[in-house]
């Protein structure tokens, strides 16, 4: 399974850095999303394509209101794509 949660990781930080419009090198999981200067309009864009690719819904209400930095985005997005595959 940790294979599998590594490429994952992978995929979503190219994704971030595709959908944010920010160079992949300046991604780290400890950055905070506005040191990377992704504005809010970015960040719809970049959960758009992660529910598209994964086909997961993220509410963009409470479930995201704690997120503050990449890890954390990546901690939600993954767990709802493994609660997804689980279902």
């Amino acid at each position: 399974m940790s294979t599998d949660r590594e490429t994952l990781t992978r995929e979503l930080l190219a994704l971030v850095a595709d959908e944010g419009m920010v160079e992949a090198s300046e991604i780290a999981p400890e950055k905070r999303l506005e040191d990377l200067d992704i504005q809010s309009a970015d960040f719809v864009m970049i959960l758009m394509a992660i529910e598209e690719k994964y086909d997961v819904y993220i509410s963009v209400d409470n479930e995201l209101s704690d997120v503050e930095t990449v890890q954390d985005l990546l901690d939600l997005v993954i767990t709802k794509i493994e609660d997804q595959k689980a279902a």
